[in-house]
């Protein structure tokens, strides 16, 4: 499913730079400034990022049918200290206009896009659609590619999340300059979900400076992330 995946992305992309090139993407992107994603979880509560998101190939079609604006508006009324917002849109039913649509909304929050991001053009492409924060999935990226749009992140003003589910994908992303590092505890291939996959790698960074972990799927009670944020995690997607 995630070479699936993958693969329409690359040919989504080769449309979507004829469609608008680059030099007209870079032409469009904001003067204003980004809220950092990892500034956001600084604060001592359980930092939840709440996710914008209608569908998944897992689970199917999703029951709520709020909004984005609507949606986006109730996770932070409730506490939610930045939002993720689904943009892939033939296995999720997501949408870059959604982003915008927030963004318009509230252009004070904090606004990770949630894609799969592997090519350096989606980087302008997440600033310029209002982005603060945008996920990198160490699975389907080499070594040099995570560093690239990492540093490409940072050029843009932008905090990259990187995914990682395994140790090897963990040193991965430290070598490549990751410093916020988001565990998935489900499995991209089996979909399989176990939370004791974010214990068993935040124990491997553990006193490491300068990290900012974040656990992401299979949370669904509190107690779970008390434990998690004791473990040294500071944010919960």
């Amino acid at each position: 499913m995630l070479e699936q995946i993958v693969a329409r992305k690359r040919r989504e992309l080769e449309e979507t730079k004829r469609i608008r090139p680059l030099g007209q993407l870079l032409d469009s992107l904001p003067e204003s400034p980004v809220i950092p994603l990892s500034g956001a979880l600084d604060g001592g509560g359980l930092n939840i990022i709440a996710e914008i998101k209608y569908h998944s190939p897992s689970r199917g079609e999703f029951s709520c049918r709020l909004s984005p604006c609507s949606l986006a508006e109730a996770y932070l009324e409730n506490g939610a200290a930045a939002l993720s917002i689904l943009t892939e849109s033939h296995f999720f039913n997501g949408s870059l206009d959604y982003l915008e649509e927030v963004r318009r909304d509230q252009d004070d929050a904090v606004l990770l896009r949630k894609d799969f991001i592997v090519d350096p053009y989606q980087v302008p492409e997440s600033r310029a659609a209002g982005a603060s924060a945008f996920l990198l999935i160490a699975a389907i990226l080499d070594r040099a590619r995570l560093r690239e749009l990492i540093e490409l992140g940072a050029s843009h003003s932008l905090e990259p999340l990187v995914e990682v589910h395994t140790a090897r994908e963990l040193d991965v992303a430290l070598e490549s300059g990751a410093r916020l590092i988001g565990v998935n505890n489900r499995d991209l291939t089996t979909f399989e979900v176990d939370l004791q996959t974010s214990f068993d790698l935040a124990r491997r960074v553990e006193g490491e400076p300068g990290l900012v972990l974040v656990s992401e799927s299979g949370l669904k009670e509190r107690s779970p992330l008390l434990e998690l944020r004791a473990a040294g995690f500071r944010g919960f997607l």
